[in-house]
């Protein structure tokens, strides 16, 4: 915005004026700490001084944002704070005002992180007997992580085709600002019914990871109410996140395979029960058949009988007294009415006039009261079987 050079300002209006275009003048800068004091509601006041030439910079941190990082600010330490500055109505004094903050040392991040592993530790927050397990057959996913990149691309590129509900956040993940996010990510998702929360992204240098060695973050995940499954890819030291996770893997694609392993076993399980239901049904008309046979062979041995005794009859007819002849003659009509019977009750002759031999799992069914809709039937006929499914029932 540019001055109106004819206008005469006041101070204040002029500060306000500065302060209306220093707001968007945001920058990374970073120097080491001089003084640090906290004041009466927690802010903290401090210096920042350049290595080089000893140039100071005031400070200021409010307090809602200090208690986010887990940095303590003391003289001496190196850091890099993001903000931008504010010149102060009262005094006229210029400040930056930092809205991140994050250890510029290599020596210092490794030693904070030490720190706060070992405190963590000691109150049984990494502790394997705390540690809830995935749940089987997941289906309400909540993932947290950039959209941006390749990581998100690969987790849902190796997910399996499950009817997963997948709901995202969007979340920066690098940068003490991550912390922010990641923590405003967590708590929308207490509020939705997930079965477990999935944390990702690529991997990084101990620098970039610090996000996830947040101490607020860290409780986050370990009081989160679902199981929580992260996924950060690191090179030495796990981050603290990883460790206080339900459960850990290095990338997506790990993350996206573990989601996916019990579904696959239970796919596996159901082609094994098809594969066997299927068997037992090739069993079951195996011994149909031999049982159809058997009965076969017993008819035709019984036909072949009644034969021989008519035949032996015939023999015997000429010989026999002629009082006989009539006991005969009766004998013998019986046995032709016999014969007829059996070959009229024959099922093979039935099944050529056209009648059939409905069958259930190998049992005949003789009323209605033996089947129910939904059930597989057999029907024999003349040449072969028919399978069909029952759909209506109607009772005489």
């Amino acid at each position: 915005m540019d001055i109106d050079k004819e206008k005469i300002y006041t101070i204040s209006e002029f500060v306000a004026f500065l302060n209306a275009d220093l707001k968007w003048m945001k920058a990374k800068i970073v120097g080491e700490v001089g003084e640090a004091k906290a004041g009466p509601s927690g802010h903290m006041y401090f210096t920042l001084k350049d290595e080089k030439d000893g140039s100071m910079l005031n400070c200021i941190m409010w307090a809602s944002k200090y208690r986010l990082f887990g940095i303590t600010l003391e003289p001496g330490k190196k850091i890099l704070a993001y903000g931008s500055p504010e010149v102060y109505a009262p005094n006229g004094r210029l400040s930056f005002i930092a809205d991140t903050i994050e250890l510029a040392g290599e020596g210092d991040i490794k030693k904070q992180y030490d720190e706060l592993k070992a405190k963590l530790t000691k109150e049984g927050v990494f502790n394997l007997e705390n540690k809830r397990p995935i749940p089987k057959y997941p289906h309400k996913i909540g993932v947290i992580t950039s959209k941006q990149g390749a990581v998100i691309h690969d987790l849902l590129n190796n997910m399996g085709k499950f009817g997963f509900d997948i709901k995202m956040i969007d979340s920066r993940v690098e940068g003490q600002g991550a912390v922010e996010d990641l923590l405003a990510s967590i708590q929308t998702f207490r509020k939705k019914e997930i079965d477990v929360l999935v944390i990702i992204r690529g991997g990084g240098s101990m620098e970039s990871l610090m996000p996830f060695n947040n101490e607020l973050l860290v409780r986050e995940v370990v009081g989160f109410p679902a199981p929580v499954l992260v996924g950060i890819g690191h090179d030495k030291d796990a981050p603290l996140v990883a460790l206080a996770a339900d459960k850990s893997e290095s990338t997506p694609t790990a993350v996206a395979n573990l989601l996916n392993e019990s579904w696959e076993q239970a796919l596996l399980l159901l082609e094994r029960f098809e594969r066997k239901i299927f068997a037992s049904y090739g069993l079951i008309f195996e011994k149909y058949k031999i049982i159809e046979n058997r009965f076969k062979i017993s008819l035709q041995n019984f036909k072949n009988n009644l034969l021989n005794i008519k035949n032996r009859l015939q023999e015997y007819y000429g010989g026999y007294f002629s009082s006989f002849s009539l006991l005969c003659d009766r004998t013998k009509e019986k046995l032709q009415n016999i014969e007829k019977m059996v070959n009229f009750n024959n099922p093979e002759r039935n099944l050529k006039l056209g009648y059939s031999i409905a069958s259930i799992n190998g049992k005949i069914v003789r009323k209605t009261a033996d089947i129910n809709i939904g059930d597989e039937l057999d029907i024999k006929i003349s040449d072969g079987i028919i399978n069909s499914e029952i759909k209506n029932i109607i009772k005489n």
